[in-house]
């Protein structure tokens, strides 16, 4: 299966671990609880995923790593207790509490999250003095002598020997205490994924024409040959900020992340045509909606690839835009309750506004500690954050009027938001118009309605401000495919 479906079956599977009777008891035992075991390829995105379900779920999240524990460090610290029995004392032996179980109690302490997911990556990994350990820890989630809190579930990760000297396969008593779930790479799944982060459009334009390099493992003469979903994702970062201060791109910075030499060259020489696109087609005067005339031409005339690298760089810039909008419509969303009931009072907007912020400041930080904070909602809470913030200066600075500031404050976020968002309709009319005028009957305004459909900030963009281009291109493809399969059953039939 792939990370999506993966992320599904184990989001599926915690809902119903922590499903509960009409006493409060949890409907599956612990015993029962049986640890979910992520089988995959290094750098595929099975941490990232865990980090989704948690933020999805409204649970917290506990990861470690087990290469680097020791039996003690897993199951804690001998010493002596005395104890009584039969009216005569004796010296026994207990254990101080897991690093991981305590770990669990500290992030329930400081989130106030009961509920939660106890994720262990290269569980296959262990050393030889805690292996033994491993069975009893994933059948009675016990660590020595402590038990993992009711209400947390465990989740396992791991590679398989190929990739992982230090693994260790599991025995099939171990294994029967697991559900096993094998995950592949799949460069269509990772691309929903990287288009919503912002990964380099250079990067997704690249795997877009060459699939076969978005994960590679290969034996040679040198050692091992890689590249991984991790590795173009980290690259992204680093071209971002490279291009901020102006530096240049070159193989010795890209091998750093990307551990294939064809790839790296590959890659390299297709980044600076890819810059070089950006400067002959003047993208910004495409946005303008005043394409020259040799923009046009040149498009008409253009190999596939360099189409696909163009309409990769246009919907790169014009999904960033949506995204920043549908983000700035969720934070005055968020904010529009609380100013409201901070409007409706005569008085006390001071203290109020503290209480607001404290609170705001309380939940950002539960929600961190607990790891259940996406980096939308991190953001989010932000932005609310400081306006609340800046409002509360004005009020320390003695503005005359504190309900009009406010309001005329939020009004005028309102109305920047209104203007962002014409000017990203006005850039994606003429993205379309570009793509009618450019590459007239190609397959790229399917590419172009296929991409902004499967696209979460572009589907909600188009959803709440609607386009009449992409309602009249995607129904224009939706009665052509229904016209291509009457003509197959119409040959089907013999008619």
């Amino acid at each position: 299966m792939n990370i999506k479906q993966a992320k599904e079956y184990i989001k599926n599977s915690v809902s119903l671990y922590l499903k509960k009777d009409e006493f409060g008891e949890y409907r599956v035992p612990v015993v029962r609880q049986r640890p979910i075991f992520l089988l995959g390829a290094p750098g595929i995105g099975k941490t990232a995923i865990m980090e989704q379900i948690a933020q999805e779920l409204g649970i917290a999240l506990v990861a470690y790593s087990m290469t680097h524990h020791t039996r003690q460090s897993a199951l804690g610290l001998p010493f002596i207790e005395k104890k009584t029995y039969g009216g005569k004392e004796y010296p026994v032996s207990e254990y101080t509490m897991s690093e991981i179980i305590a770990s669990i109690y500290d992030t329930m302490e400081e989130s106030g999250m009961k509920e939660g997911i106890l994720f262990l990556d290269e569980i296959n990994c262990v050393s030889e003095t805690l292996a033994p350990s491993m069975l009893q820890f994933l059948q009675y989630k016990v660590f020595g002598r402590h038990r993992v809190p009711e209400g947390w579930v465990i989740v396992t990760a791991g590679n398989p020997p190929e990739y992982n000297k230090s693994v260790r396969e599991f025995d099939v008593v171990t294994m029967d205490r697991l559900k096993v779930l094998p995950v592949e790479p799949d460069y269509r799944i990772w691309k929903e994924y990287a288009v919503e982060r912002g990964v380099h459009g250079a990067v997704v334009s690249f795997l877009d024409i060459k699939k076969d390099f978005f994960y590679v493992m290969e034996m040679t003469t040198q050692g091992r040959s890689y590249v991984t979903a991790r590795g173009w994702e980290d690259l992204s970062e680093i071209l971002k900020l490279y291009e901020e201060e102006e530096l240049k791109v070159e193989e010795s910075l890209v091998e750093q992340y990307i551990r294939n030499p064809k790839v790296v060259k590959e890659f390299t020489a297709y980044y600076d045509l890819f810059n070089k696109y950006k400067k002959d087609y003047r993208i910004e005067e495409i946005f303008a909606g005043t394409p020259s005339v040799q923009a046009l031409a040149r498009a008409k005339e253009a190999s596939f690839d360099e189409r696909l690298s163009l309409l990769g760089m246009l919907l790169d810039q014009v999904q960033s835009e949506m995204k920043d909008v549908m983000e700035q419509a969720a934070y005055l969303s968020d904010l529009r309750a609380p100013l409201k009931a901070l409007l409706a009072k005569e008085d006390g907007y001071a203290e109020t506004l503290d209480q607001l912020i404290e609170a705001r400041r309380k939940q950002l930080y539960n929600l961190q500690t607990a790891g259940a904070l996406s980096d939308e909602d991190r953001r989010k809470l932000r932005r609310v954050l400081r306006f609340l913030e800046e409002c509360r200066k004005e009020l320390y600075l003695g503005t005359e009027s504190p309900k009009d500031f406010m309001k005329a404050k939020y009004n005028q976020r309102v109305a920047r938001m209104k203007q962002e968002t014409e000017s990203t309709s006005s850039r994606l009319h003429a993205m379309f118009s570009f793509v009618e005028q450019g590459f007239a009957d190609g397959n790229e305004m399917l590419i172009l309605v296929t991409e902004l459909t499967v696209g979460k900030s572009s589907s909600a963009f188009i959803a709440t401000f609607g386009s009449e281009d992409y309602r009249k291109h995607n129904e224009e493809l939706m009665l052509s495919e229904r016209q291509g399969d009457l003509k197959k059953q119409i040959v089907e039939l013999g008619l």
